[in-house]
């Protein structure tokens, strides 16, 4: 586990990089508006911080309907590092019940356009699929502590009420994205 923490590429007001990308479920997922915001957080199946904060989550999902908010997981990690892959993919999504798609960018084109550098990474979008925060889920830094702020649910619910969040970045910490050689 290499401790890494996420870069700002993206920059707030940014126009997201649009993807298509295959879903654990077979169906291909693009970026589309009809959602008030939607979070995309590049992840993984082996990270010890997704495993802890995967519940997290899977819990702001069941917080905000489909209009209000829309996730999308997203694995950029090397399909050949040990525990990654497509298949490996479905068992996670299944073993945690995902309540979002969990899609594989192969290709790693997607996390670098994003600059997504660890998992989890996390990248909230407005109505208009711009960049309106970059930054962690909440305050738990490490995989075996409990959260006390949940920074991710504060900003979505700022940004459904139109108003302004105060940190456009707060870095998140996480394994470092496996990049194939």
């Amino acid at each position: 586990m290499a401790r890494t923490f996420s870069n700002q590429t993206l920059k707030v007001g940014e126009q997201a990089p649009d993807f298509k990308l295959r879903g654990v479920d077979n169906n291909f997922y693009s970026l589309t508006k009809g959602s008030d915001c939607v979070l995309i957080v590049f992840m993984c199946n082996h990270c010890p911080y997704v495993k802890a904060r995967v519940r997290d989550i899977n819990g702001l999902r069941q917080k905000f309907t489909s209009k209000q908010l829309q996730i999308i997981g997203i694995n950029s990690n090397d399909p050949d590092y040990d525990g990654e892959g497509f298949d490996n993919m479905v068992v996670f999504a299944s073993e945690n019940e995902l309540n979002f798609p969990y899609l594989i960018d192969e290709t790693q084109e997607v996390a670098r356009m994003y600059g997504a550098s660890c998992t989890p990474d996390p990248f909230l979008l407005d109505s208009q699929l711009r960049l309106a925060f970059h930054g962690k889920i909440n305050d738990a830094t490490e995989p075996e502590m409990q959260p006390n702020d949940h920074i991710m649910e504060k900003n979505i619910r700022k940004l459904l009420n139109g108003e302004k969040i105060e940190k456009d970045f707060d870095p998140s910490v996480g394994c470092s994205i496996k990049w194939r050689n």
